[in-house]
């Protein structure tokens, strides 16, 4: 099974909207694409997209889904915003994909990706997880209901910085 966990790309500050409701940058809306491209050229692409229901993560989700080949099923987890790493866990638990993508928020994102792994990537940007970075990680698993923290080998890590 795959786990790919991605941080929703830049989001625009502007205070005339809730967090909840804040978009995308023009930043973010150059690096999701970016990230989309990578995932897609080395054959990590989702078959289930679990996000949170903010519109930076939708937005995010929507860009990267362009360049796959195929429509992924999205769904909309209210739980997934501002969630901590153990909330991250059982969303994901509920998952019925082999490959699934994860779109949330830090800091829970950073946390969930450190808890999965059994070693994290040698990249000086795993730990603070800047935006729209994104982790493959395989499990040796046959059901997401078996999965375990510390298990999971990681595939890649990337920043949109380094495309």
């Amino acid at each position: 099974m795959r786990l790919i966990l991605m941080r929703h790309a830049k989001s625009d500050w502007d205070g005339m909207c809730s967090d909840h409701e804040r978009p995308l940058s023009q930043r973010g809306k150059r690096a999701a694409p970016k990230i989309g491209t990578y995932l897609s050229e080395r054959g990590y692409i989702p078959e289930q997209a679990i996000i949170s229901d903010s519109t930076r993560t939708r937005e995010t989700n929507a860009l990267v889904a362009e360049a796959w080949p195929e429509v992924v099923p999205v769904r909309l987890e209210a739980k997934l915003y501002h969630a901590s790493a153990a909330m991250m866990f059982e969303v994901l638990k509920s998952a019925t994909a082999q490959t699934v993508l994860v779109v949330g928020h830090n800091p829970g994102i950073a946390s969930f990706a450190e808890a999965m792994v059994s070693q994290p990537p040698e990249h000086g940007r795993f730990f603070d997880y800047p935006t729209c970075a994104t982790t493959v990680i395989d499990f040796d698993i046959s059901d997401w209901s078996e999965v375990e923290t510390g298990t999971g080998q990681v595939l890649d890590f990337v920043i949109p910085r380094e495309l």
